[in-house]
């Protein structure tokens, strides 16, 4: 489609006015884009769009940054992806999944109306975000896995160790539903990137994979107290599995404090 068939779009020269040497330094912070489509721009961020009817089938953007934008680094795509609207809410709408499903631990031992997926992911994503500030970790980087490092289970479900699935299998069905659902997504940037935080946890991989993997552990072991407490349950198998494999000082230090309030009880 040409933008002179988009009628939403408002009028715009096809060429920049050439700025003015007092305008050098503004101009450094600015980059100039040009699109071969209205759907092309659309998914280009904070930017001002218009068309033009008359010479060129092409949009010309100006997208102007503050002085913090221009210091990032130079790896970072000018050109960087979103998904468009009907796969982001087809993505969303697959998510949903994680906030109905419940984690299979919990209904073996009978709890009745137990967290969800999305609960559980929840709970450590807010681990990530309170957690001190650790040399050589990237804090917001924890938070994006400890959201996504289940979301396959949308499609596969919380495969426990009760079932008795091969760990290797375990990942080998989780690894085709991520594939499947960054299709929905419509794949790009933000379907890799994904993608690459699951794996980094999978794999444990990364420092920031460590300490997620222990937030793991005892927002589990956390859960387990809380509902000994609500449903007078013994649940010493979630304790007894997560023993001695806390990783990283937090974990370990956390881990602790839960556990000296269970047996303070």
């Amino acid at each position: 489609m040409s933008v002179a068939a988009n009628p939403i779009l408002p009028t715009l020269p096809t060429r920049p006015t050439p700025p003015s040497s007092s305008n050098h330094t503004a101009l450094a912070r600015c980059r100039c884009f040009f699109f071969s489509s209205p759907a092309a721009f659309i998914r280009r961020r904070r930017t001002t769009t218009t068309k033009d009817t008359t010479k060129s089938p092409r949009l010309f953007v100006v997208a102007c940054r503050s002085d913090s934008e221009s210091k990032m680094s130079d790896s970072v795509p000018e050109t960087e992806a979103c998904p468009d609207p009907s796969s982001a809410i087809d993505f969303l709408t697959l998510c949903n999944r994680l906030k109905t499903t419940k984690r299979k631990g919990w209904i073996n031992h009978g709890i009745k109306g137990p967290e969800s997926i999305a609960d559980h992911m929840y709970r450590m994503g807010l681990m990530a975000l309170i957690a001190g500030d650790i040399p050589g970790v990237n804090r917001e980087r924890c938070i994006k896995i400890a959201i996504v490092h289940d979301i396959a289970e949308a499609i596969v479900g919380d495969i426990t160790p009760s079932d008795g699935v091969p760990k290797e299998e375990k990942s080998r069905r989780e690894q085709a539903a991520l594939n499947e659902m960054c299709e929905v997504l419509g794949g790009g940037m933000r379907a890799e990137e994904i993608k690459e935080l699951w794996a980094e946890y999978e794999n444990n991989s990364s420092l920031e994979a460590n300490l997620v993997k222990d937030f793991d552990k005892v927002e589990m072991i956390l859960q387990a107290l809380e509902y000994e407490r609500e449903h007078g349950k013994d649940l010493d198998e979630f304790f007894h599995s997560t023993a001695g494999k806390f990783q990283t000082d937090i974990g370990k230090s956390w881990a602790a404090e839960i556990i000296s309030r269970r047996t303070s009880k």
